[in-house]
């Protein structure tokens, strides 16, 4: 059975210590000066962001093992291009499957993996990312009302006149002065608190609104890179792209020496399609769409020697299709169930 020991990172000790600091001081002076109505929402908003770490950091679903190993090979196909079968990982000394990873961080291939992420010391796959995207919103719907709570007890003495306009030497100066009353009225544990909720909202939200993006798009944080690196090779036209089907039907007739295909210097005997694992007794993962594309770069920028005909340059992302995209609403349904 898999069994793993989780020891708090810094970077761990340091966002709880900054959510519990941060927290603490400001209700210990805040709640008196509050009413009930701006109360009783504060567990609703502050319970959640612990919750979701804690179930972060100890989801190890996602984490491969001899035990579930045969479950994750039949999790995602492998599409071809960013993923093919037959690829052992020299660390774990176990096939990876489709949409995995090693984590040297982990010591595991990680399912589905999106990325390690330090704040809650383990990586995000198969399993917790859902638990990653809940954090990251309950974070800053927190960060909001902080903000909001503060705003609320320190508007009452952030008053500017009216008669001047806006920005002026006389505005700018009420304002300056609105700004040092307010703030010695709250202090570090109101003011300082609040306007530290305010400037950092931003960041869980927009990185909540990325990963949405990503869910959308169909890709993880790891594929949405090596995307990237495909995108590239193909602006340079070094990227061929032709079928699994037209693969295996030109190494049967390389195998009967039918035709003229004859055997290549760089491949191993049984050719290409065996070189790139596939195989006429390939398994296949039973899944939404079908794809028969293959996809291979090369460092010359032409396609595989001896096999011209059977290649198509690719120039565009647009060329080609992500298996792992089932429109959007439906990968959303697949994280929020845990896959």
């Amino acid at each position: 059975m898999l069994r793993v020991e989780r020891v708090l990172s810094s970077a761990q000790i340091a966002f709880l210590l900054l959510l519990t600091g941060s927290a603490t001081l400001f209700l210990w002076n805040a709640v008196d000066r509050l009413p009930i109505n701006l109360i009783l929402p504060l567990p609703l908003v502050f319970i959640p962001p612990y919750y979701f770490t804690y179930l972060c950091v100890t989801c190890k679903n996602h984490l491969i093992d001899k035990s579930n190993h045969h479950q994750r090979l039949h999790d995602y196909p492998f599409d071809q291009i960013l993923f093919r079968p037959n690829t052992t990982c020299s660390t774990c000394n176990l096939l990876k499957p489709a949409r995995s990873k090693h984590c040297s961080l982990c010591g595991h291939c990680v399912a589905k993996c999106d990325h390690h992420c330090p704040w809650v010391n383990n990586c995000l796959g198969r399993g917790n990312y859902r638990y990653f995207l809940a954090l990251l919103l309950s974070l800053g719907i927190l960060q909001v009302y902080g903000a909001y709570l503060s705003y609320w007890i320190l508007a009452p003495y952030f008053t500017i006149s009216t008669t001047e306009s806006m920005f002026s030497s006389e505005w700018m100066s009420d304002f300056g002065d609105a700004v040092v009353i307010a703030v010695n009225e709250g202090g570090i544990s109101i003011a300082g608190v609040g306007l530290l909720a305010a400037t950092t909202t931003a960041l869980p939200l927009v990185l909540f609104g990325y990963h949405c993006y990503l869910i959308w798009a169909g890709m993880t944080t790891n594929e949405s890179s090596k995307w990237a690196d495909w995108r590239d090779d193909m602006a340079d036209g070094c990227v061929f792209k032709t079928s699994r089907d037209t693969l295996l039907n030109y190494t049967r007739l390389r195998q009967r020496g039918v035709g003229g295909a004859q055997s290549n210097g760089g491949s191993t005997p049984k050719g290409l399609a065996y070189d790139l694992g596939i195989t006429e007794e390939e398994s296949l993962v039973s899944w939404p769409i079908e794809s028969d594309q293959v996809l291979v770069r090369t460092s010359d920028g032409k396609p595989p020697q001896g096999q011209e005909a059977l290649w198509k340059r690719v120039w565009s992302l647009r060329e080609v299709e992500n298996v792992y995209d089932l429109g959007g609403w439906r990968n959303f349904v697949e994280v929020l169930k845990g896959r």
